[in-house]
């Protein structure tokens, strides 16, 4: 029984990849500009080409470009048509230049028409319904693509052998029968649409920009078509799609399968060539790198070295310069020039010397800065190689699993089958569907989504699958400086894939405060002497203290006065003097002459010897 579940699933691999095998898509392109009775249209020949060039691009097995065709090429073109669509399972049809209404019905206007009456609409024109019964055979999806709702001169001219009948303004409305068909108008019905001031209109140059899109659900295409041709004409122009798609996704580009192993980073070569100028350093190396890439990571280093190398060069001749002014100064010296020469020639040479001192330094600051340059390349080459091994892990455990879960459903769904045929007393071989492809789990994709967000600069935490407030401000964050409008509580695929697109840092390096941005990275903030760094990460002048008085100060004062003023008085010298051996000298304070002692007497001779007594 094992080896007949075996058998059924090879049967199954083999029928699916035979079918996708036999796809085949099949386009016819028309572009008419020459027209023979009324002026020429600019655009429909280089819409023509571009769109052709777009399904050729693309891949479709068969592309057939036709302009400037009469009716009888058109009708022949449009019957060869449908016999290449009969085994192909995508069929498109694209027409530019004039149409017209007439009673409803639209008709594509070859160049040789002339229409000077409405009954000549019948036979000089072709109906729309013929490219539709061109498409048909198409077993997969039927496409009409009419950029033909220009403002038709032949209505301005044409006679009406029926007063009543109505001659519209623009292409009328189409509601296809067939299943799977769609019809795509550059304009509303019952308007017109634009050529543009360009060389290819505003509804060729957003088809081709939306349309190869892998995996784009045609519906969705249409729709970024649509809005694309609003923005483009002022919202004058609005495009228009009729007819109806099943359930499932049909795109006109198929979706690349996932890759699942190692991928070339974009950047190797560049990288790759980047090192190699770094081997030989020279200006005419770093020039041509620079012109062949101007923009970008790379670039900016490359030109860090040619300044470094304009730096060195500036040393050299400076240094040159002051080799040959001190020659001349020697020789100066050698002849016995006067002495106001040889200060002139003294100071050229101290200026060269000055000159070559300050081109030696700033040589040394360009070689600082090309290597603190060099060094954020390769912590950013780094950086990038970890964010793709994460990513190239994550990707491919969410492979691995879908792969199971979908090889565990067609295990169930052939047992389940089995089953029944053994109840039922009959061996019957079993139609195996493919399952469902499962969708990966949301907290894979909100680690797929931190991944990339980490990536572009817009989240600082680890991926760990917890879509969290601070993952949820992160993708807030790169929808303000990338422009979208993702919601933010959902860890969407789309999301994913938009910011997969972006090859850089999208958000801004945000620092501490005291810090400031540098590249990738963030340095100190530093002040000289006397300044500070402000609230607003920038240095300002610290502001010098005065001396204020306080309260408690004038308390203390007034408690000092107010002791000295309860203080008894000192005594005061009396004016008396006393005299003895040693010489005279006033009375010390607090102290007084008494008679007697060892002082002497005055000098009129009748005074008694005084003595000094204190206290």
């Amino acid at each position: 029984m094992g080896a007949f579940r075996w058998s059924l699933l090879s049967l199954f691999i083999w029928l699916t990849c035979g079918s996708a095998h036999a796809e085949r898509r099949v386009a016819l392109v028309i572009g008419n500009s020459a027209y023979k009775s009324v002026p020429r249209l600019s655009n429909p020949m280089n819409d023509a080409a571009l769109v052709g060039g777009m399904f050729k691009k693309a891949g479709f097995d068969s592309v057939e470009i036709k302009l400037d065709v009469s009716a009888a090429e058109m009708r022949r073109s449009l019957r060869d048509f449908a016999n290449r669509t009969r085994d192909a399972e995508v069929a498109v049809v694209y027409y530019a230049g004039h149409g017209i209404e007439l009673d409803g019905n639209n008709y594509l206007i070859p160049t040789d028409a002339t229409l000077e009456t409405d009954g000549d609409v019948l036979d000089e024109t072709v109906a729309l319904d013929r490219a539709l019964f061109a498409v048909e055979p198409a077993k997969q999806l039927r496409l009409i693509i009419l950029d033909a709702c220009r403002d038709n001169p032949f209505a301005k001219t044409m006679k009406r052998t029926v007063a009543a009948r109505a001659i519209g303004r623009g292409l009328a409305k189409v509601e296809p029968t067939s299943p799977n068909t769609m019809i795509a108008f550059a304009a509303k019905a019952g308007s017109t649409a634009s050529d543009g001031d360009s060389k290819n209109s505003p509804f060729a140059a957003a088809l081709v920009e939306r349309l190869p899109t892998p995996g784009l659900d045609l519906r969705k295409a249409f729709g970024f078509v649509r809005d694309d041709v609003l923005k483009s004409t002022g919202y004058k122009q609005e495009p228009y799609v009729y007819g109806s798609l099943g359930g499932d996704d049909v795109p006109l580009i198929p979706a690349k399968p996932v890759a699942v192993g190692p991928q070339p980073n974009p950047q190797d070569s560049v990288r790759r060539d980047y090192e190699l100028a770094l081997q030989i350093a020279t200006r005419e190396v770093w020039t041509a790198f620079l012109a062949q890439y101007p923009d970008g990571f790379y670039a900016s280093l490359a030109k860090g070295q040619l300044s470094r190398i304009t730096a060195e060069e500036a040393r050299s001749a400076a240094a040159e310069k002051a080799r040959q002014a001190e020659d001349e100064k020697a020789r100066l010296v050698a002849e016995r020039a006067k002495k106001a020469e040889q200060d002139k020639a003294a100071a050229t040479a101290k200026a060269a010397e000055d000159a070559r001192l300050a081109a030696e330094k700033a040589k040394q600051i360009e070689e600082a800065k090309a290597a603190a340059a060099e060094q954020r390349r390769k912590d950013a080459e780094a950086a990038v190689a970890k964010a793709m091994a994460d990513k190239q892990v994550a990707e491919k455990a969410l492979a691995d699993r879908i792969a199971k879960d979908k090889m565990a459903a067609e295990l169930d769904a052939q047992q389940a089958a089995e089953k029944k045929g053994q109840a039922e007393g009959e061996q019957k071989v079993a139609a195996v569907t493919p399952a469902a492809q499962p969708s990966a789990s949301p907290r894979e994709a909100a680690k797929l989504l931190q991944s990339e967000l980490r990536r572009v600069g817009c989240l600082a935490t680890a991926a760990d699958g917890d879509w969290n407030a601070s993952s949820q401000r992160s993708l807030t964050l790169f929808n303000k400086y990338a422009g979208t409008k993702f919601d933010a509580k959902l860890a969407s695929f789309d999301a994913i894939d938009a910011i997969k697109a972006k090859p850089g840092r999208v958000c801004p390096l945000v620092c501490d405060r005291g810090f400031k941005a540098d590249g990738d990275g963030c340095v100190k903030i530093t002040c000289r002497a006397g300044y500070r760094v402000n609230d607003d990460n920038e240095c300002e002048k610290v502001q010098e203290k005065k001396p204020v008085s306080t309260r408690d100060e004038s308390k203390g004062r007034d408690e000092q006065r107010k002791q000295g003023e309860s203080t008894p008085a000192r005594p005061q010298a009396n004016g008396q003097m006393f005299c003895n051996g040693a010489g005279c000298r006033p009375v010390r304070p607090g102290c007084k002459l008494v008679p007697g002692g060892g002082g002497l007497p005055s000098g009129d001779g009748r005074s008694k010897a005084m003595m000094e007594v204190c206290g």
